[in-house]
């Protein structure tokens, strides 16, 4: 497993995006577009980790402004 660190910024709050993004989806139509915007903005992590996390099939934590969360992604 592969710890991930979503780091906020002055104009993205990262906790906020991600509860965003997970009730988002929830709808199969807003699943591509949500995780293109996802990979675009955190470029560094994999899109496989990104589905695990939206989908909850693995868990996140909040430290300070910073989601942190473990994905089992193939390298």
């Amino acid at each position: 497993m592969t710890t991930y660190r979503l780091g906020s910024s002055s104009m993205v709050h990262t906790p906020g995006i991600i509860a965003w993004a997970i009730n988002g989806y929830a709808f199969e139509d807003d699943q591509p577009q949500l995780l293109k915007t996802l990979c675009n903005t955190w470029s560094g992590i994999p899109e496989e980790a990104f589905k695990q996390l939206l989908a909850k099939e693995v868990p996140y934590t909040i430290e300070d402004e910073t989601v942190v969360f473990s994905a089992e992604v193939d390298q």
